[in-house]
Formats: C-alpha cells, structure tokens, sequence
C-alpha cells in the first residue's frame, strides 16, 4: 500500500514547484489528426485547438487569469473542464481564438488587434497594468493536445533549455539596460521602453502511425515569441522594427497579435515519449 502512495505524492511534490508542469499530465489516451476530408470525424481530427492557462510570475506570487490581461479573447466556447488535480493547483485552462488545421501551414496570421489610449481612463489602466507585468516578467502558459507549447533557447555551454512558457514582453531600463528576455533582440534597445510579443511562430511535430488508417499523433510543440510593429496593421507581413511601448506615452497604441504555424513530420518520436524532454531534468530539445 505504501508503495502505491509513493508515485502520487512525489508527483504532487513535483507539480508543486513553480517551473513545473502544473496543467497536464502525461498518461492521456492520443488523439489521432489527419487532413481535411480525410478518415471519419469519429476516427481522426482535423481542427487543432490552442488552450490557454493562468499566467504567473517567479517575481511575483500572484497569478492571473488570461481574460485579466487584454489579449486577443475566445468567447464562443466553454471553459473546459479541469481534473481534481488542476483545480488544487490552481490551473484555469481556457480556450483562445488560435485554431490550426492539420498540416496546414500559415505565416503571419492576424488575430486580432487591440487598441489603448492614455485619454480614456479604462484603456490607460489595461495598459498599465500590461506594462507592470511585463516589466515582472509574467509568462504566458499555452496547452495543444494536453501538453504545453514548449519554447526552447541556447544556453550556456552549447545546451538548448525548454521552458513550459514564454514572457509577455520585457522591459529595457532608463539607462538602457535590457531585462530578462530583451537580452535575446539586439533591436530591443530605446531606453525607459516595453518591447511586448505580439507574434509567436509556432512549430508543430506530428508522428504518423504505424496503422496508416489512424493518421497521426502529435509529439511535440514549440514556439519563438517575436515581435513586430507591422507596416500595415490590417495586413501584417512580420517584418520591420519591433513592437515598442514606451513607458511615458500619451496617445493612442495599436498591437496587432499575429502567429505563423508550420507542421513538421517527426519519426524519431512516437507519442508515448513525446513528454520526455519536458519532463528531464535539463529540458533539453
């Protein structure tokens, strides 16, 4: 009996730490995904949906909601359900409006666009309070196929480190010193400034089944947050300067949120080990 008891509490220890992986759990049944019009809906998925979590911050113990922030919002859909376990820890799992299709790839896809003004007071407080959690390094928490949209960046001694998360944005200093992920674009440089990601480019692994009537499971999902100011906010092309936010503003400041996917076959992992570089002890890709 003991030794039953032993898996659930270290697992509970582990999901206790604030670099874990708190909101899905490795175990699940796959789901297969093929292309449009391909197998039966009831045998294989085409849609691909993007979840989001609550975002949090080792510089703060307050987490928040993703509808706290005003980000691009999904409000057709219910929330999913969470299990036992992600109701004690916390997780608020909600859908967003990032929807793929298998294997279908698209670059620079306009979301949505959100618009603050410092004159009106509501905006300039939504503002703010985006600003504040950039500048405490909030991190965004996405989920495709119960598990976590993992993004991955070199490290010392030629290592590679994923993390379960990516920031909001970053901040550079009035006397232009870059903090936490602004180290990682030498473009991000105007002092007293916010850079926020307003693009992600998305990488989607899939393995095909060995039953070729199944399709395919998803293995792996990796993205690289960018950011872009864009020429033309109703037609975006993800190029040109970065996206700034200069700390003293008046006026009003347009962010476009955009995403890019691409879907790449993987063989080399298959869907019971596709957690393996997550859950390792360096998270290397």
């Amino acid at each position: 009996m003991a030794a039953r008891l032993v898996a659930p509490v270290c697992l509970l220890l582990a999901l206790s730490h604030p670099s874990s992986i708190a909101f899905y759990l490795p175990g699940l049944a796959p789901v297969n995904f093929c292309v449009p019009g391909g197998l039966s809906s009831a045998d294989c998925k085409s849609k691909i949906e993007l979840f989001v979590n609550r975002l949090d911050s080792v510089e703060s113990v307050l987490p928040y909601e993703y509808a706290a922030f005003d980000f691009c919002q999904e409000s057709k859909e219910k929330r999913p359900s969470e299990n036992l376990g992600q109701v004690l820890f916390g997780e608020r799992i909600e859908p967003s409006p990032y929807k793929f299709t298998f294997k279908k790839d698209e670059h620079c896809k306009l979301v949505c666009t959100k618009a603050f003004h410092t004159v009106n007071a509501e905006e300039k407080q939504k503002l703010d309070f985006l600003k504040k959690s950039m500048l405490l390094n909030y991190q965004h928490h996405w989920i495709v196929d119960n598990m976590p949209v993992t993004w991955c960046y070199d490290v010392e001694d030629g290592q590679r480190f994923c993390n379960p998360g990516f920031p909001i944005g970053c901040y550079i200093t009035e006397d232009g010193h870059p903090k936490d992920a602004c180290v990682i674009n030498s473009e991000f440089h105007t002092k007293d400034t916010f850079y926020i990601f307003n693009h992600v480019d998305i990488n989607i692994y899939y393995h095909v089944v060995e039953n070729e009537g199944l399709g395919a499971r998803l293995v792996a999902a990796k993205l690289e947050p960018k950011s872009f100011k864009h020429t033309h906010i109703d037609n975006p092309d993800c190029s040109g300067l970065p996206m700034d936010i200069p700390n003293k503003y008046d006026g009003e400041i347009k962010i476009p949120f955009t995403y890019s996917v691409t879907f790449h076959e993987e063989k080399s992992i298959r869907w019971a080990s596709r957690w393996d570089y997550i859950l390792e002890p360096d998270r290397k890709s």
